[in-house]
């Protein structure tokens, strides 16, 4: 018996209307991408292993799938290494290429690679799938889409407004509103640590702190405490977590506390100048807050963070994020290159338009008109029509076959097909069409030019 075929965990088949909704996404966000002036870039699907080894840390290191060289793999392998079989050590020589783990390390090695050829500052955005060998669990997937947009070459904060604005333009056009924006900086993290005197435990410090929303206050002063921060320190750095109102009111309250840092005076005065210019050309529908927490992979960003919030009552984690980073090719010898940039968590949002049903109605319709065939040379009156429709950009199709009338027309009820048309003998002594519509049950014997009408 022939085994039941399957699918790798971690990665999904989508349905018609499936891919019809996530095309809906994508097309809303890369019409936003180009509004806002940035430039489609893809790169391949696998890299050069030494490209992606060792630039997302330990962790990301054994979760970037590796592909076996081709042919016979074992033969260039160290004997030593074969018997000794320790895995880590032999993937190098039975390896030399990986899957990409996302789209930024493959940008920065594109930006090196064609910095000739680049006008900068340089707007990108690329909407391609990336792998990770993660364990799969609800919401978590081997193989994902990443929706990116980046700006390199330029350390403009204006560059930061813009990313704000399209936060709102992309949400706002799917209909999602009430989505908040949270912003914080990395020079006000690195100016909590220093006024605590906590500096060498920056890390420890904000990956407690970011943890605010899912532990609680407690639970996080409890982590700080078991990574060696002081008691005094914990002290000091209170207020943070009593910051109320608005975002002037918060800025406020940080500048109190940060009045001893310069690094943490000059990331309020970048969340000042952010905050200004979007308070002089007011957002859509979307919510800018501070949050003094928000952390978001430190050792990657320099400045602003960014983090996107479901409408409340929606229970999702992030549904974007992003930041400036002051050295993406850095890794690749080219120094000094400044970029921001954020990206749009696809399978988060398309499961929060559905929750709210905000995917509307026409997504999925993908045939407007079903042509019932009743035999060879009413299929061929049938496609002169059907031809002049799809001319006119109204997708319509003949049922393959001249079975049974019922059986087409439950055809047609399946899916979703609002439109029959019956053309036989009677329709074509006439040159006429027997027009259905399927929700109303209505009926009209017309000509295909009020056929075009009706349907259109």
């Amino acid at each position: 018996m022939a085994q039941k075929p399957s699918i790798p965990k971690g990665t999904r088949d989508f349905s018609p209307a499936e891919v019809a909704k996530r095309n809906y996404i994508f097309g809303k966000i890369k019409s936003q991408f180009k509004n806002f002036g940035f430039q489609p870039i893809e790169t391949p699907s696998f890299e050069n292993s030494d490209t992606l080894m060792g630039k997302y840390g330990e962790e990301g290191d054994r979760l970037i799938f590796k592909i076996l060289n081709s042919g016979d793999f074992l033969k260039k392998a160290d004997e030593k290494l074969l018997q000794e079989k320790d895995s880590l050590k032999i993937t190098s020589s039975i390896s030399e290429k990986a899957l990409r783990y996302d789209l930024t390390v493959p940008f920065a090695r594109y930006v090196v690679q064609h910095q000739n050829e680049i006008d900068f500052p340089f707007k990108r955005y690329q909407i391609q799938p990336v792998w990770r060998a993660d364990r799969p669990q609800k919401g978590r997937f081997r193989e994902f889409f990443q929706c990116d947009a980046d700006v390199v070459g330029s350390k403009s904060l204006w560059q930061e407004v813009e990313f704000v604005q399209l936060y709102d333009a992309v949400f706002d056009s799917l209909g999602l509103k009430g989505v908040t924006i949270k912003l914080n900086n990395r020079k006000v993290l690195s100016g909590f640590a220093e006024v605590i005197g906590e500096q060498d435990k920056l890390i420890d410090f904000t990956v407690a702190l970011d943890k605010l929303d899912k532990i609680g206050e407690e639970g996080v002063k409890k982590e700080m405490r078991e990574k060696g921060i002081a008691e005094i320190a914990l002290e000091k750095i209170q207020p943070i977590f009593n910051l109320q109102g608005d975002f002037g009111q918060k800025i406020q309250g940080i500048k109190d506390i940060l009045a001893t840092s310069e690094i943490g005076k000059a990331g309020i005065a970048e969340l000042e100048f952010i905050e200004k210019a979007i308070a002089a050309i007011p957002l859509k529908s979307a919510k800018l807050e501070l949050d003094v927490t928000l952390a978001r992979g430190l050792n990657y960003y320099t400045g602003a963070i960014f983090e996107v919030a479901a409408p409340e009552g929606v229970k999702m984690g992030s549904i974007g994020g992003g930041g400036r980073y002051d050295d993406l090719t850095g890794i690749f010898g080219l120094k000094d290159m400044s970029g921001v940039g954020i990206s749009f968590g696809l399978d988060r949002i398309y499961l929060v338009l559905e929750e709210l049903g905000l995917f509307p109605e026409t997504v999925t319709e993908n045939t407007r008109v079903l042509f019932i065939n009743f035999g060879e040379e009413e299929a061929l009156y049938a496609l002169k029509v059907i031809s002049e429709l799809r001319r006119n950009k109204i997708v319509a199709e003949l049922y393959p076959d001249a079975a049974k009338m019922n059986k087409q027309m439950k055809y047609a009820d399946k899916r979703e097909i609002p439109f029959v048309v019956l053309a036989g003998g009677e329709e074509m002594q006439q040159e006429k069409f027997t027009l259905k519509n399927m929700k109303t049950g209505e009926q009209y014997t017309i000509s295909a030019t009020e056929l075009m009408e009706k349907i259109s």
